[in-house]
């Protein structure tokens, strides 16, 4: 409509200026007109009654005057007659005009002086009239009086109003008529055609290649159109030709790298887009304080350091959050934008949630809901019905904005985490070609735990929308295939390690997520030197150091870790002024009470443990409390001689894998909880029970003397196990049976 607006306004405006130019004319020229024959009329009047009006005057006849002046009493437009005697003073009027005595009237003595008739225009009350005066002459041409007619003029400002209004109704008439034909013409040669061709590119950029423009022709769209087939077609044969050299290469190499998993999806996925949904976007924009600048940062998050290399590898569509508070200034009209900035590899598209959906979705339903119900930390989950409806709505609205995403062709959609588990089945219900996968990274209770939550059903209908649900190990598979058997009416194929719900077989399967092993090389030459600052801020020359890296967060075993800090200096006080423990924590969640409160105890136990501890310059834990990026945390990781993870109980934990890649030169030792996913597979870790203090405080003595050949040799299995299995063999894992189930 804007465009109609702008392309008639400037037809409109001149049209419109001459209308008012001719109309000013015109209306003019009916006025002087009218003005013209009333002036003729009034002289013709006032002339015809000359001869009665000097008999009457030259006898004094009082009643004749008074006869001859109330004789225009019935006519029309004319309000009156009067005689005046030779000394300019009224000798008869007609009765309705009788006001007009009380008019002052200068002029009779001009006409009297001069002779002369006089015909003008003169305000009498509210209104106008018309006076025609002319002077009686006896033979001697000597003045006997005067004789004035009057005439009403309203009645010419009524045709002239008319006229005026005659002339508004055409020219809305006619503007009314340009508009819709302007919009008729505007609609068919540019409006119609620009749709076909917007919806031809929204295909196209969708994969669907294949189509062909409707729009031919010689004009200039009819050019763009055919210049954009082109691309279309040298596009189609490069990624024909691109999928079977892909195929090819897969099968000559042996480790998943970032190339491998790009041949993999270019030959298993073809034309067909990859989208990944998480709550948590990849890049965020926030406003860095004072300055009041926005910066692009990457947020903590354990989905965030898995997916990122799979997209930036392979390209796609991500769906999340956007919540940063700079967010909107950097996506376009479609909430979208590349990243990485500096180097755009995907896209990513960001949802918008005000502060009520995201109170009642994310801290809410999903982060004192199935959060605590997830882990067995005992914490006792809440659940609210205000916050389910508002969960619901949200996962519309993320389903909402992945549909409008979908190529024609069967497109594969990567759900992450427990923020989406009605997603699968909100997308399914508008395309059921569509191949989902939804990937839970947290641990799943057992069906007696997860039967506590009071939408249980609903949940576990929309996620058996999806074709598969991965976890990290077998055992939450289990769990989760026991939930499902006791909880629904369906049928548990054990061999197939699937279920089958009212004719929809979901398949569940492990997973174990990893990490790109190359993060580490990625790092900045300028680490050393951060390593060296590090050093010196802190004072950590010839200093055991160890690390924890983790969101606040009251599943990761933090108070128990400085507790068995604690316990550890105190039973081996040979290593007071020897050993520093760094805690880089990230704030998680403080609108929760829950987080907020355990923030506060934190802070308190580690003041408390530093002054109980302190000796000179040495305090045995630096607590670090701020979100921290992945290049900042990459030099602590070559820092520290021992990483403790102490989870009470966690789907994978990838900083104990983190860890490990750092470690080039296989030093170095990792304490890890065995209740995480990681201890299944990393068996060479220093394995501890973290609600066991005084065992884990062994543990901690143990890791530091264990012997250097025996440090390198456990390190260097694990490398290899995190090495092997990677996070594009994971990706590859997932993508691979999704396509072969499904047929993609």
């Amino acid at each position: 409509m804007k465009r109609i607006l702008l392309f008639i306004l400037p037809i409109l405006i001149i049209v419109t200026a001459a209308f008012v130019v001719f109309g000013t004319l015109q209306v003019r020229s009916e006025e002087q007109k009218l003005m013209d024959e009333l002036k003729r009329k009034a002289k013709a009047v006032a002339e015809g009654i000359d001869l009665s009006a000097k008999y009457i005057l030259l006898h004094n006849d009082l009643r004749g005057a008074k006869a001859l002046v109330e004789k225009f009493q019935a006519r029309e437009r004319l309000q009156g007659c009067v005689l005046y005697d030779n000394e300019g003073q009224i000798f008869a009027i007609t009765s309705r005009f009788a006001d007009w005595r009380e008019k002052e009237k200068p002029y009779i003595r001009d006409i009297l002086a001069e002779k002369r008739p006089r015909g003008e225009l003169e305000k009498f009350k509210e209104y106008s009239v018309y006076t025609y005066a002319v002077p009686i002459l006896d033979d001697e041409d000597n003045v006997l009086g005067i004789a004035e007619v009057i005439y009403d003029t309203s009645f010419v400002f009524a045709t002239l109003t008319e006229l005026w209004e005659r002339i508004n109704v055409t020219l809305i008439i006619l503007v009314f008529c340009i508009l819709i034909i302007a919009f008729f013409i505007q609609r068919q040669i540019f409006t119609l055609p620009v749709q076909r061709l917007t919806e031809w590119f929204t295909h196209f950029q969708k994969g669907e290649t294949d189509e062909l423009p409707s729009i031919r022709g010689k004009d200039e769209l009819g050019k763009l159109a055919s210049e954009v087939e082109q691309v279309a077609l040298n596009l189609r044969v490069a990624r024909r030709a691109i999928s079977d050299e892909a195929s090819a290469r897969i099968r000559k190499e042996d480790i998943w790298t970032e190339a491998r998993l790009r041949d993999l999806i270019r030959a298993k996925l073809g034309d067909n887009a990859l989208f990944v949904v998480s709550n948590r976007e990849p890049y965020m924009h926030v406003t860095v304080e004072p300055a009041g600048k926005p910066k692009c940062i990457r947020p903590a998050s354990g989905v965030v350091t898995a997916i990122n290399p799979i997209l930036y590898a392979c390209g796609g569509v991500w769906v999340a959050h956007g919540s940063g508070d700079a967010d909107r200034q950097f996506t376009n009209s479609k909430n979208k934008l590349g990243v990485p900035p500096e180097d755009n590899r995907y896209i990513l598209k960001r949802v918008w949630l005000d502060k009520e959906e995201e109170a009642g979705y994310y801290y809410g339903f999903a982060n004192e809901g199935l959060w605590p119900l997830c882990h067995i930390t005992h914490t006792r989950p809440a659940f609210r019905e205000a916050d389910w409806q508002m969960y619901k709505k949200v996962n519309q609205k993320f389903a909402d904005s992945v549909l409008e995403e979908l190529p024609k062709k069967s497109p594969l959609i990567f759900i992450q985490d427990y923020h989406f588990t009605l997603l699968g089945k909100m997308i399914k219900e508008k395309r059921p070609d569509a191949a989902i996968a939804l990937f839970w990274h947290i641990p799943w209770p057992n069906h007696e735990v997860f039967s506590i939550c009071p939408y249980q059903q609903e949940i576990l209908d929309g996620m058996l929308a999806c074709d598969i649900i991965g976890f990290h190990v077998p055992y939450h598979c289990n769990n989760f295939l026991e939930t499902a058997n006791r909880l629904l009416e369906c049928r548990i194929d054990t061999e197939k390690s699937s279920i089958i719900r009212s004719g929809k077989e979901t398949f569940i399967r492990s997973f174990p997520i990893s990490i790109d092993t190359h993060f580490s090389d990625k790092a900045s030459a300028e680490s050393q030197d951060y390593i060296n600052t590090i050093r010196g801020e802190y004072a950590l020359n010839d200093k055991i150091i160890a690390l924890g890296v983790e969101r606040i967060d009251y599943t990761k075993g933090i108070i128990e870790r400085v507790l068995a800090i604690d316990r550890f200096l105190e039973k081996y006080p040979q290593y007071r002024n020897k050993f520093v423990f760094i805690h880089l924590a990230a704030p998680s969640r403080t609108h929760i009470k829950r987080y907020h409160d355990l923030v506060s105890e934190i802070d308190e136990l580690v003041e408390r443990i530093n002054w109980k501890h302190f000796d000179g310059a040495w305090k045995p834990i630096i607590y670090l409390k701020r979100h921290f990026s992945a290049d900042e945390i990459k030099p602590f990781y070559a820092l520290a001689d021992l990483c403790i993870v102490s989870s009470l109980h966690d789907g994978m934990n990838l900083v104990a894998k983190e860890y490990i890649s750092a470690r080039k030169d296989s030093s170095g030792a990792l304490v890890l909880s065995r209740f995480t996913g990681a201890a299944r597979e990393l068996t060479d870790a220093v394995q501890i029970n973290p609600y066991a203090i005084e065992d884990f405080a062994d543990k901690i003595k143990f890791a530091i003397e264990m012997p250097p050949d025996e440090k390198q040799r456990r390190m260097r299995n694990m490398r290899d196990i995190v090495r092997e299995n990677n996070i594009y063999r994971w990706a590859a894992s997932i993508i691979t049976e999704l396509t072969a189930l499904t047929k993609v």
